[in-house]
């Protein structure tokens, strides 16, 4: 695909482009509040552009929009979305509705490099990154589902969909950037949280550039072999080295991080287990999460019986550490964590 994607275009080159064939430079920004503030999905929904433009634009430029394939509806009443990219491959998103909150979880990468051995999206392979269109156009497409099926629009954001955000940093961050700004859809930073294995090169990074996001850690163990079991990619970078960052996370934030932590049957949730979780999130500012594992096919892990994470719970918990217990949702039609297979085509 040679013409470049529109929304990858900057304000300067809009004006340069726009001055280049004989267009006010009000243009620009009618172009970018189509693009951004109201997510319009075809280039003809442009209409305050005179037809003329329009037609210029589809010309000259290519679009990245995703197109939405279908969806399932699972018993606890949590979407899962199949996506079609400008280039046929696919990626999934959800959302989760409660009482309180309709949170979306979008992808950053078509599958996923990082390869967690308790994953599906892992065994995927790994494919391109996501553009920040198609990471923001998720956001669009999710909110419009949640309006649909619930009447509310989104109320929270994950970045805990297929992929390692921060190794896609530069697109995630940019389209996180243009949900916050006032150009963009206008949410608050605080109601967005991003998923890591913990990168600390891309931790540092997110401290430096201040999004004011939330910062979730995918810790599974607090003991270096284990984690490298469990998550092969954390052989690039010890737990000291993850530690590192997030102290420097904190201290430049002063934002409190969370450990999501996957309970797995005999592997991670002895008492043992649970001293060492306790003696490495005490050397930051944290709270934590405990999650059932969902299961995956061809995955020799089980889920820890719900009174050994009580007791993991209990044992965290009389060290006064926030910690809550994550129950899954849309397990019924692989929607849960580390379930995003693509499996929706196939069924």
């Amino acid at each position: 695909m040679t013409k470049p994607f529109l929304r990858n275009i900057s304000k300067d080159e809009w004006s340069q482009w726009l001055l280049s064939i004989g267009e006010k430079p009000f243009r620009v920004k009618q172009i970018e509040e189509w693009l951004w503030k109201k997510g319009v999905h075809e280039i003809d929904e442009m209409t305050s552009l005179p037809e003329s433009l329009r037609l210029k634009i589809k010309e000259s430029f290519s679009w990245d929009r995703i197109r939405l394939l279908t969806f399932q509806k699972a018993t606890d009443a949590t979407l899962k979305a199949a996506f079609e990219l400008y280039d046929k491959r696919i990626i999934e998103g959800v959302v989760i509705p409660s009482e309180e909150r309709y949170t979306a979880c979008i992808s950053t990468q078509v599958g996923c490099p990082v390869k967690c051995a308790f994953c599906a999206t892992g065994q995927l392979g790994f494919m391109r990154n996501l553009s920040h269109g198609e990471i923001f156009d998720q956001v669009i497409d999710l909110n419009s589902l949640s309006l649909e099926h619930f009447g509310h629009s989104l109320t929270n954001i994950v970045v805990m969909g297929m992929g390692e955000p921060l190794l896609n940093y530069d697109n995630t961050t940019r389209a996180l950037k243009t949900i916050c700004s006032k150009e963009g859809l206008g949410w608050s930073a605080q109601r967005i949280t991003l998923s890591t294995v913990g990168i600390p090169e891309g931790i540092r990074k997110l401290a430096d550039d201040k999004l004011g996001i939330e910062l979730a850690i995918s810790l599974h163990s607090a003991i270096q072999e284990k984690r490298e079991t469990l998550i092969p990619f954390a052989k690039k970078f010890s737990l000291d080295k993850l530690l590192d960052s997030l102290k420097y996370y904190t201290q430049k934030t002063q934002q409190k991080i969370t450990f999501e932590y996957l309970m797995l049957h005999g592997v991670n949730d002895s008492d043992d287990d649970a001293k060492a979780l306790i003696r490495y999130a005490s050397q930051v500012n944290a709270k934590i999460n405990l999650i059932s594992y969902n299961s995956v096919d061809d995955r020799n892990f089980k889920s820890s019986s719900i009174e050994q994470i009580e007791h993991f719970k209990a044992l965290i918990k009389s060290k006064n550490f926030i910690v809550k217990h994550r129950k899954s949702r849309g397990i019924d039609i692989d929607a849960a964590c580390g379930q995003l297979a693509n499996k929706i085509l196939k069924k």
